[in-house]
């Protein structure tokens, strides 16, 4: 497949059979595999939306990936090579209660954030989208015991709904995520944007269902309708088992987590402060 940029900065293509002109009041919703998808929560939840989903629109790999990075699997077979499967970004279209979603979910690119953010502004334009909503996870100082405590971001007050607040109050300057690139390109192009983020315990490692089904539930709240879950309540419900017997077995870990959950059940948000020394020690992890 050949790609062309007859704009300069575009570099997706519309499928030539699907019509954006259907399309029933649209919103985007974005998850990608980054350093802001703590427990795979986001990238797993907006993953269920779209399984066997038709395609919208396709990114053009070559320009966003570093193949070093992020290097294609190759598949083989009785000592034959046999399939070459590459990183994608693939905007898929679901109708879910007479509610069109276009979901953005893949790795996040390593390249070209910007110009990405202006094709966004444009595909979001050329698509008729009404609201933008990005899905995420963050590492936290909370215990596995409670529930998964979401926290949101908003271009203008009133757009989050259900029980999420905006947080944490100050100034907050953590690693930029190229999702929150695209927030801020839109939201500046003039289409409201929101984030629902995940908070993920931080002691845990690999993936994190609960919080998957935290982010679909808050999702489900802001758009009113249900969306489909899978599996998650059941594998949260494996997790928290599997954890409740590790941490029963180790006594610095049971005092860790009743400590956090004294500040949880004392309505203790995380500070600033905390949430940067959390979201640092999981960059070193990741890197190590």
């Amino acid at each position: 497949m050949r790609w062309s940029y007859p704009s300069g900065v575009t570099f997706y293509r519309l499928e030539p059979t699907r019509d954006p002109g259907d399309l029933r009041e649209p919103v985007i919703i974005v998850a990608f595999d980054s350093w802001v998808d703590a427990g795979a929560a986001s990238t797993s939840a907006a993953g269920l939306l779209v399984e066997d989903a038709p395609t919208v629109a396709r990114f053009d790999p070559d320009a966003l990936f570093d193949y070093r990075a992020r290097r294609p699997t190759l598949e083989i077979v009785d000592g034959r090579p046999r399939e070459l499967t590459w990183p994608e970004l693939t905007l898929r279209r679901a109708s879910i209660g007479g509610r069109d979603l276009l979901v953005l979910v893949g790795p996040e690119p390593d390249y070209r954030w910007r110009e990405l953010a202006e094709a966004a502004v444009e595909l979001a334009r050329e698509l008729g989208v009404v609201q933008w909503i990005s899905l995420g996870a963050i590492p936290a100082a909370v215990p596995h015991t409670r529930a998964v405590p979401v926290i949101g971001t908003a271009s203008e007050q009133g757009l989050l709904r259900g029980d999420v607040e905006p947080g944490p109050e100050g100034i907050l300057r953590v690693p930029a995520a190229c999702i929150s690139v695209l927030d801020m390109a839109v939201t500046r192009a003039g289409t409201p944007a929101v984030g629902y983020f995940a908070q993920v315990p931080h002691y845990i490692s690999g993936p994190y269902a609960p919080a998957a089904l935290a982010l679909s539930e808050a999702l489900g709240r802001h758009l009113g309708v249900e969306l489909p879950q899978g599996a998650l309540a059941e594998e949260a419900r494996e997790l928290r088992e599997r954890l409740d017997a590790a941490t029963g077995l180790d006594e610095t870990t049971r005092t860790y987590v009743q400590r956090l959950e004294a500040m949880y059940d004392e309505a203790r948000l995380p500070s600033g402060d905390d949430l940067i020394a959390d979201i640092e020690r999981f960059l070193r992890e990741r890197s190590s």
